[in-house]
């Protein structure tokens, strides 16, 4: 490609590499892709774009993504049932509302605890969590947060600072339509300690 346009295009497969999930081939061959379609997709979706980066900002509340100051969950009187389900990142929390499972509200921390990355509570929405439990009718915390060291270590400093509070935490192990033979030693190990009563 030669040319101002072939920059420009160019320029835009860069921009797309730099997604997750997709290196300058699977790019290079979305961006052709939206080029042939591009009264179906390409304008479409750079007018969505345009406008959600101008109206997107965070929940001030929970962390979410939304359009206004407050997202639509924490609007939602009914979602104020006692319960906050807490989780790493937004993407954890629009994987629990895709379940349809959980009625509550969400507090997102925006990571884990981590001494190598130098993240501790304050870099994370932790404070805002523990006020929120001591302002609103908060009868369970549940915490969501990944089965690694970081999320384990996280819960357990969140559970500590909520000593008058119920928290639970989700169960871990075989997930549904899961093969022992293919799991990994920690799973294996987390089912067989939350084993229950068949």
């Amino acid at each position: 490609m030669s040319g101002k346009g072939a920059k420009d295009i160019e320029a835009l497969i860069e921009l797309m590499a730099r997604l997750p999930g997709l290196g300058p081939r699977s790019a290079r061959r979305a961006v052709l892709h939206l080029i042939k379609k591009r009264g179906l997709l390409l304008l479409p979706l750079a007018e969505a774009m345009q406008k959600v980066g101008t109206t997107a900002r965070e929940c001030l509340n929970c962390g979410n993504i939304g359009t206004g100051d407050v997202c639509d969950i924490c609007a939602d009187d009914a979602r104020a049932n006692g319960q906050i389900c807490v989780v790493e990142d937004v993407a954890d929390l629009w994987a629990m509302e895709r379940a349809r499972v959980f009625k509550g509200r969400y507090h997102v921390l925006g990571g884990v605890l981590s001494a190598l990355d130098a993240v501790g509570p304050e870099e994370l929405r932790i404070p805002r969590l523990i006020d929120r439990v001591s302002t609103e009718t908060v009868n369970e915390v549940i915490l969501a947060l990944p089965a690694t060291i970081e999320g384990q270590t996280t819960a357990h400093y969140i559970a500590e600072r909520l000593p008058q509070t119920r928290v639970t935490s989700l169960a871990q192990g075989v997930p549904v339509g899961g093969e022992l033979d293919y799991l990994d030693d920690g799973t294996i190990t987390a089912a067989l300690n939350a084993r229950k009563t068949f």
